[in-house]
């Protein structure tokens, strides 16, 4: 563990970390007891009190995020190799994501620095201003399929506030994480502010959101963790920020480059085989384009196929899943879809066993899962599939078709879901018309996947999650206002106004 600037054993458990393209166990991380976790709650609820970190000037704090940013581009050569290993991430995707991270530290810090405190209009001889303080002890949860871009999200702004930052990562992908550590340190974070606890989420984790310490509990994951997480986080009066599932539709009008569309399509859909929140897996397409889309997508998925390989290959197009559970997930919606009749497979749709054409690479010891297109066996007979319904969370889209605009709208909208969507287009005003229609947190219009630090990133509904990551909202997520208030009245004026109990009748001030 990471505990209070420094690696810690934890509990007697201990966590395999294994690689998901040849299911070697290539490392092990200790879990983090209930005791281990009270031991770094207390630390950090210290170094909060203590003021080394939370009442350390803004323009300070800015400058060691600054500081993070410098070292973690120096760390990338480490981390990069050791995400793709844990993740089964292709490289060629980890070398884009990696190097971005540092733009969270260097946007709050940049926000820290050009903050402005509100002056109000307060009747009579009162000043009274705002500030942004911190909350105290926080909680981060972050999910296997973005380890550290996901953890930054959260850090970021979190520490640009203030407060005392434990983290547990999933146990699936905690070595990175655990690597923030000895950044944030070298960066001048003093210790007992950043925490890092690996562990299961029913031992850990629980332990973690309950703690009577826990000001705020912030987490990525699927909605059935999040709403019981939320449920011990509502008990203790905590805030609460859930990033949960989706089921993003990518609707395609006939006005739209259909080419563009289907490169859209297959980043939106099959980047990180699948595993992310905004994945596009509902492709509701225009029915004069269908069948040119669907080849051109079908072939498109096909030529990703012919390039898999070892995630470590920088000319791998897709690595595999995340472990032999994720792929039985991923299997079964695929089987229940097909063998009930309502879809038909067009392209992939079972596990890969056999050897990569690209690099030799035996996908049978792996979890590896072909780009897969299914599509109505007759009608819109695929709407009455889990498939349709429920997150797969690997690189399976499914294909439907809509006559007019409304239709669009509609079946974009048919999910419990509501994190991300697109639209495809070149029609502005039926991109305008349809993005307002559209039920989610986040619409693109002609892209897919566009995560910015300054731009917020959250649900539109509630099995999405509640609250937003990124801008200056979740930097006031991990804050609470504090109005101060100072009577600048002389003390002649003050002895007139200011003795509510005073012996001779009149008028006395109310607020």
């Amino acid at each position: 563990m990471w505990v209070a600037g420094k690696e810690r054993p934890g509990g007697s458990e201990v966590l395999p970390i294994e690689d998901p393209a040849t299911g070697e166990v290539f490392a092990h991380c200790h879990a983090a007891s209930a005791s281990d976790v009270d031991q770094a709650m207390q630390l950090a609820q210290e170094a909060y009190r203590s003021g080394v970190w939370s009442r350390m000037p803004a323009q300070s704090r800015a400058d060691i995020l600054d500081k993070i940013a410098s070292l973690l581009t120096d760390a990338l050569p480490l981390l990069i190799p050791l995400e793709v290993r844990q993740t089964g991430r292709a490289i060629r995707e980890m070398n884009a994501q990696v190097p971005s991270l540092v733009r969270w530290f260097k946007y709050y810090a940049a926000l820290l620095r050009t903050e402005e405190r509100s002056v109000l209009p307060t009747m009579g001889k009162l000043h009274n201003w705002t500030d942004r303080v911190p909350l105290g002890v926080v909680v981060q949860i972050t999910p296997f399929n973005h380890p550290l871009l996901i953890a930054v999200k959260k850090l970021a702004p979190a520490l640009a506030a203030g407060n005392s930052v434990v983290l547990k990562p999933s146990e699936l992908t905690p070595v990175t994480s655990l690597l923030m550590g000895r950044i944030l340190k070298e960066a001048g974070v003093p210790d007992g502010v950043f925490s890092v606890l690996p562990g299961y989420g029913a031992t850990t984790g629980k332990a973690l959101v309950g703690h009577p310490f826990a000001k705020k509990v912030d987490v990525t994951g699927g909605t059935a963790a999040g709403r019981a997480i939320g449920a011990i986080v509502g008990g203790n009066l905590a805030r609460y920020t859930a990033e949960l599932g989706g089921k993003a539709p990518l609707v395609v009008f006939k006005e739209a480059d259909v080419d563009a569309a289907v490169n859209g399509i297959a980043f939106g859909a099959f980047i990180a085989s699948g595993q992310t929140c905004v994945a596009a897996t509902r492709i509701i397409v225009e029915e004069t384009i269908l069948d040119v889309m669907v080849d051109k997508l079908v072939s498109k998925a096909n030529s990703i196929r012919q390039r898999m390989g070892s995630p470590s290959n920088p000319e791998s197009m897709m690595g595999p899943l995340i472990s032999a559970r994720q792929l039985r997930n991923v299997d079964e919606l695929v089987t229940d879809a097909i063998s009930s009749g309502q879809g038909t497979a067009l392209t992939g749709g079972e596990r890969l066993q056999h050897q990569s054409a690209l690099d030799g690479t035996d996908f049978s010891k792996g979890y590896f899962y072909p780009p897969t297109v299914i599509a109505s066996t007759s009608g819109d007979s695929i709407l009455k599939t889990r498939l349709w319904r429920e997150e797969a969370f690997g690189p399976v889209v499914v294909v439907t078709s809509f006559s007019t605009e409304a239709r669009a709208v509609e079946l974009a909208n048919d999910s419990e879901f509501g994190l991300g969507a697109a639209i495809w287009t070149k029609d502005l005003a039926q991109a305008f018309r349809v993005s307002e229609q559209i039920e989610a947190g986040i619409v693109w219009v002609n892209t897919h996947h566009r995560n910015d630090p300054s731009s917020p990133w959250g649900g539109g509904k509630t099995s999405s999650g509640v609250g937003s990551e990124n801008g200056i909202e979740a930097y006031h997520a991990y804050t609470s206002t504090k109005s101060t208030i100072i009577n600048y009245a002389s003390t002649d004026e003050a002895l007139e106004t200011e003795d509510w109990f005073r012996e001779s009748a009149g008028s006395v001030r109310y607020g």
